[in-house]
């Protein structure tokens, strides 16, 4: 598959990584990403899978914009409070990579639309805000055998890891499911939202961006990805630390 003089100038930093290259830069271009919520992980993610020249981006998110997102979500502006962040978060791809394609679904996940959904894409990526989506994101891309990139945010930390309990370790036991590492969500009100209790802005931005890098690690196979390892990152002490499962 061939590019265009202008993808070529527009990946030319990609292009001369011999990790990536033109085999690379294809893989990319054909694949199809599922991101769930564009808010402050999916912005910055979003964002930089774009630049990066991912082919198709599906982005899931039923909210509007509102002024208190403007602090993390950096993928909207404040013209577009009161839009439908799918919608802004269009507009926001397309003009940075006009050869990304978009697909806006502007409601909320759940046991009647997710598997016929998720079944569309080759990866997902998770950064929603709530323990109900993230359960059902996790069981359904088991049930599809799909690649999921996981984070989540606190007030000062974030974790993240890729799951493919699909697959097997090379001991031939299978890789842990989401449920298998947290087997039950905390009860209601038991960890409080991000309203009540705040969150560093450029946390999200940090957390959102290593989002990135590993869905485009699990795309073009460079590097170790992070199936059987999570990662924590500690604002407080700026301390990132591995555990391995």
């Amino acid at each position: 598959m061939s590019f265009s003089d202008d993808e070529i100038e527009r990946y030319a930093r990609h292009l001369v990584l011999p990790e990536i290259g033109g085999p690379g830069q294809t893989r990319l271009r054909t694949a199809r990403v599922l991101v769930i919520g564009a808010g402050g992980l999916g912005s910055p993610l979003l964002m930089y899978l774009a630049a990066a020249g991912v082919g198709c981006l599906g982005i899931v998110d039923d909210d509007e914009v509102s002024l208190s997102n403007l602090q993390r979500q950096v993928i909207h502006g404040t013209p577009d409070i009161g839009r439908p962040k799918v919608s802004s978060a269009a507009e926001a791809v397309a003009r940075l990579n006009p050869h990304v394609l978009v697909e806006p679904h502007a409601y909320r996940l759940d046991a009647h639309n997710a598997r016929a959904l998720i079944a569309g894409y080759d990866l997902v990526a998770d950064g929603c805000d709530n323990f109900t989506t993230r359960y059902l994101v996790a069981d359904v891309c088991l049930a599809e055998r799909k690649p999921l990139v996981t984070a989540a945010l606190g007030r000062f930390d974030g974790t993240l890891t890729t799951l493919r309990p699909f697959e097997r370790r090379e001991d031939g036991t299978p890789y842990p499911s989401y449920r298998d590492l947290f087997p039950q969500a905390p009860a209601p009100g038991v960890v409080p939202t991000c309203a009540e209790a705040g969150v560093l802005g450029a946390l999200a931005g940090v957390m959102g961006s290593l989002m990135a890098l590993e869905v485009i690690r699990q795309i073009t196979g460079f590097g170790e990805g992070l199936v059987g390892r999570l990662v924590m990152v500690d604002a407080m002490a700026m301390r990132v630390e591995e555990v391995g499962y």
